[in-house]
């Protein structure tokens, strides 16, 4: 199969600790899947992670050899990883060619994320070193909302059933996107958190948005 891209694949894990979800299904769908780590809450407040995920995507960038596009993408806090990244750029607005971002939580002020979690375990708070809050800057920039305007692809996948992760965060964002001039794929299916990459409608909706994000490095 023809290399049609590379993936900087971030992982998720609640930004303290590693999901199990690798990527690796991806890789069939003629993607190189570069792996990205990034330093947790615990070890370094936000926007550390972000600074991390952009230096392994210049590293990936440069082993490609700057000939491949660039695709970043994520699980869950992995996958808000990868839409800041995508949204503002590794060095500039657009460097990135797509995002796809998988069960992503991206609104730290979402009322009901906060009561659906066990009281004091909000990993939001754990990542800014405070508990989110309106007029914040810090709040402000860790919401992904804030970056539009870049015109990257998107691809949101949502369970309608995610108990960490509402439904709702993703519908609004794609709204959101869609407003602001970014092709945008939501697809809302069903089950939970941590779906199978591999699960047939999750690999064929990754798929198409492939086809329409690279369309000149179609697999033969």
């Amino acid at each position: 199969m023809t290399e049609r891209g590379v993936l900087l694949w971030i992982h998720g894990g609640g930004w303290r600790a590693r999901s199990s979800e690798d990527g690796a299904a991806l890789a069939s769908l003629g993607l190189r899947v570069v792996a990205a780590d990034y330093r947790f809450s615990h070890q370094a407040r936000w926007p550390a992670q972000l600074d991390d995920v952009r230096a392994a995507a210049r590293a990936a960038r440069a082993a490609a050899g700057g000939g491949r596009p660039l695709l970043v993408g994520g699980d869950s806090a992995g996958g808000t990883l990868a839409l800041h990244l995508a949204l503002r750029g590794v060095d500039r607005p657009g460097d990135v060619t797509a995002a796809l971002a998988y069960w992503a939580p991206v609104d730290p002020l979402d009322d009901e994320q906060r009561r659906r979690r066990p009281p004091g375990d909000d990993p939001w708070a754990d990542l800014l070193g405070h508990p989110p809050a309106a007029g914040d800057p810090a709040t402000a920039d860790a919401t992904v909302a804030s970056h539009l305007g870049a015109g990257v692809p998107v691809l949101l996948v949502q369970g309608r059933d995610d108990v960490p992760v509402p439904a709702a965060q993703a519908v609004e964002l794609a709204g959101r996107l869609l407003a602001a001039g970014h092709p945008t794929h939501l697809w809302l299916t069903h089950g939970g958190h941590a779906l199978d990459l591999a699960r047939p409608d999750l690999r064929a909706v990754t798929a198409a948005f492939l086809d329409n994000v690279l369309p000149a490095a179609r697999a033969d």
